[in-house]
């Protein structure tokens, strides 16, 4: 049986939490010209050269890696949503900053890709 698929991840999650995949997959698309689909560490992800934004959809949240560094303004921004190990963590409690993600990939994209 061959390894699950970006889509086929996201495809698995349950409907509230796979419309956030949704909205963070066009997102990235929109703000990332050439991402590629792929898969990292068993995650939806996206590669320019080499990946450089993976996220997933748990019980409690959205998780988007790997850590951003950047500018102090979007430091300042992703603040609220930083996880113990600088990982992003987005409660499904409330709304996802889709924008704010996406500047988020834009930088990872300048960083890892």
């Amino acid at each position: 049986m061959s390894e699950p698929t970006h889509d086929d991840l996201i495809a698995a999650a349950e409907p509230e939490v796979r419309e956030r995949l949704q909205a963070i997959q066009a997102e990235v698309e929109r703000r990332v010209a050439g991402a590629e689909r792929c898969v990292s560490y068993k995650m939806p992800a996206y590669r320019l050269r080499r990946v450089f934004f993976y996220f997933a959809g748990f019980k409690k949240h959205v998780g988007v890696y790997p850590p951003v560094e950047g500018p102090e303004a979007l430091m300042a921004r992703l603040a609220p949503y930083r996880g113990p190990k600088g990982n992003l963590i987005f409660p499904h409690k409330e709304p996802l900053p889709v924008d704010l993600i996406g500047e988020a990939a834009e930088r990872l994209a300048e960083q890892y890709g």
